[in-house]
C-alpha cells in the first residue's frame, strides 16, 4: 500500500506564536515560516488555524498557477506557484500559500505545501509601492506523495496568510479555489490510407487519463467525445459527430471519405480532467 503525504499537526497556538508580534515591536516582524504545516509519511491532516486577523494587513489577490489548472499525471511532479498580493500601510513583509482538500479543515484529506523551508521567509516578495507586495511561493504536486489517490481530483481550497513589517498579520483559510485535474491522453487513427473516394473511413482512438491510485493510464469510459475533420489547406476543425467512449475507453465510428484531410477526436474536458486533442491523422482520398 502506497504511503500517503499528509500535513503534521500545526496548532493555533504555534501560528499565532509565530504571527502575534505586536505593532510595536517593528523590529519583531512575523515569521510566516513557523507557521507553515510541514510534510509527513506518518501523521494524517491536521488543520493549520482559521482566519485570523491582527491589525490592517490586508491580502488583496491571489493567484494559482497563473490561473490555469494544475494537471498532473503519472510520474513527473508538477511544480507551480501561487502568488499572494497584499498590502499594509508599513509595507509587506512576507506572504504564505497552500491548497488543500477537503470538506473543511477538519476533515482534510489532503494538502499542497512548500517541500522545505531553507530560510525564515515562505514567498520571494516584490514590491508594487511602499504598502504593496506581490509574494510567489512554490508548491509542489508529486503523484508519488502529497497526489495520493483519485479522491484528490477535483477543487481545492488555497490558504493564504500575509504579514506587514509592523508586526500585523491576516490569515484566510479558504481564499480562493483551484482544481487539481487527472492528466488526460487522446489518440486517433483513421484507416485505411489511402481510400477510394466514396468508400468508408473507419476512425478509433482512445481516451485514458491518470489514476493516482495506481500510477497508470486508465481508458475514461462513458465519455462524449467530439470526432472532427480538417479539410488540407485549411486550419480550422469542424466536428463531424459526437460518440461516447466504451467500457474502456475506447472510441470507434466510421464516416465516408470524400477529400483529403486530418481526422482528430477531441475531449472537452470535465471538473477533474482537463480538456484534450489528439494530433491529427492525415487520410488521402483518391
Amino acid at each position: 500500500m502506497r504511503i500517503r503525504a499528509s500535513v503534521a499537526a500545526v496548532t493555533g497556538a504555534l501560528a499565532l506564536s509565530a504571527l502575534a508580534v505586536p505593532a510595536a515591536q517593528a523590529d519583531s516582524r512575523p515569521d510566516l515560516a513557523s507557521n507553515v504545516p510541514s510534510l509527513s509519511k506518518a501523521t494524517p491532516f491536521a488543520a493549520a488555524p482559521v482566519d485570523e486577523v491582527e491589525g490592517d494587513t490586508k491580502i488583496t489577490a491571489v493567484t494559482v498557477n497563473g490561473g490555469k489548472n494544475i494537471v498532473v499525471g503519472t510520474t513527473l511532479k508538477k511544480v507551480f506557484t501561487v502568488s499572494v498580493t497584499a498590502t499594509d500601510p508599513e509595507g509587506i513583509y512576507d506572504a504564505f500559500a497552500m491548497l488543500w482538500h477537503g470538506p473543511d479543515t477538519e476533515n482534510a484529506d489532503g494538502a499542497i505545501a512548500p517541500e522545505s523551508l531553507d530560510e525564515e521567509q515562505v514567498g520571494t516578495c516584490t514590491n508594487s509601492s511602499a504598502t504593496t507586495a506581490t509574494c510567489k511561493v512554490t508548491l509542489v504536486a508529486d503523484p508519488n506523495e502529497n497526489i495520493y489517490s483519485n479522491i484528490l481530483a477535483g477543487t481545492w481550497k488555497v490558504w493564504a496568510a500575509a504579514a506587514g513589517n509592523d508586526g500585523d498579520y491576516v490569515i484566510r483559510e479558504a481564499y480562493k479555489t483551484a482544481k487539481v485535474q487527472r492528466a488526460s491522453k487522446l489518440t486517433v487513427n483513421a484507416s485505411p490510407e489511402p481510400v477510394a473516394k466514396g468508400k468508408t473511413i473507419t476512425v478509433t482512438g482512445k481516451l485514458s487519463r491518470a489514476n493516482w491510485d495506481d500510477n497508470q493510464y486508465h481508458g475514461y469510459t462513458g465519455q462524449p467525445v467530439k470526432l472532427q475533420f480538417r479539410k488540407k489547406g485549411s486550419d480550422t476543425y469542424t466536428t463531424v459527430k459526437t460518440i461516447t467512449s466504451n467500457s474502456t475507453g475506447n472510441l470507434k465510428t466510421t464516416v465516408t471519405a470524400s477529400v483529403d484531410g486530418y481526422f482528430r477526436y477531441s475531449f472537452a474536458g470535465t471538473t477533474t480532467t482537463p480538456a484534450v486533442n489528439a494530433t491529427g491523422d492525415f487520410v488521402d482520398v483518391q
